[in-house]
């Protein structure tokens, strides 16, 4: 399974975008599907997932700011940010779980895409 995100860009605080991540193949819909993302200097941590039957699990700092969501026919999951804060700066990984549960734990995670850059400017 190869893993492409896109939709990063700058943006400024209270803004939105909508992140991408088209996956290959044909086993998509019983992947589940989770969004992380590092800031320099920090470790890897867990946004959004959701599971291979719409189940969804959310890092409490993006909580009613961030939704996930998924197009099987499409072979893609979306992360709609709004309301962005400086601190959602970061790399944001999209990653693909064979397990199909919305798992918060990034070692659950088979597949990694390679990471598409967010900026939020006060």
């Amino acid at each position: 399974v190869q893993l492409q995100a896109s939709g990063g860009g700058l943006v400024q605080a209270g803004g939105s975008l909508r992140l991408s991540c088209a996956a290959s193949g044909r086993a998509f819909s019983s992947y589940a599907m989770g969004w992380f993302r590092q800031a320099p200097g920090k470790e890897r941590e867990f946004v959004a997932a959701i599971s291979r039957s719409g189940n969804t699990n959310y890092a409490d700092s993006v909580k009613g700011r961030f939704t996930i969501s998924r197009d099987n026919a499409k072979n893609t999951v979306y992360l709609q940010m709004n309301s962005l804060k400086p601190e959602d700066t970061a790399v944001y990984y999209c990653a693909a779980d064979r397990g199909g549960w919305a798992s918060v734990i990034e070692y659950n995670y088979d597949y990694w895409g390679q990471g598409t850059q967010v900026t939020v400017s006060s």
